[in-house]
């Protein structure tokens, strides 16, 4: 596993995100906070681009995600302010609770 980087397209330069490595990197809609994966942990550095040099804040874990390997980037969608996760997560082991289907069930609320 690397480590995540916020760089820039022109005039070069590059900081450091990430300390104990990263992945599937995403910013959060207003650009103040960068998300990412490190190892099963779902993390979150608050950062600075508006002030005259990059900021990036110490980075801090946001909940423990059993996501399932997989080559996809993204296992994960943050909604635009980083409040709810949608996160692929594998199938619990088989219940044992039976499944019950109800068929035309429509036809059962008329009586």
């Amino acid at each position: 596993m690397g480590e995540v980087y916020r760089a820039r397209y022109t005039r070069g330069g590059k900081w450091q995100i990430s300390t104990a490595g990263g992945t599937e990197p995403q910013w959060r809609r207003d650009g103040k906070e960068l998300l990412y994966m490190a190892g099963m942990q779902m993390m979150a550095v608050d950062v600075k681009s508006d002030a005259p040099a990059f900021e990036a804040g110490i980075p801090k874990v946001l909940f423990e995600a059993r996501m399932v390997p997989t080559s996809l980037r993204n296992r994960y969608v943050a909604t635009g302010d980083a409040q709810r996760f949608l996160v692929i997560t594998p199938l619990e082991e088989a219940s044992s609770t039976p499944l019950t289907v109800v068929l035309k069930w429509r036809a059962t609320l008329k009586r």
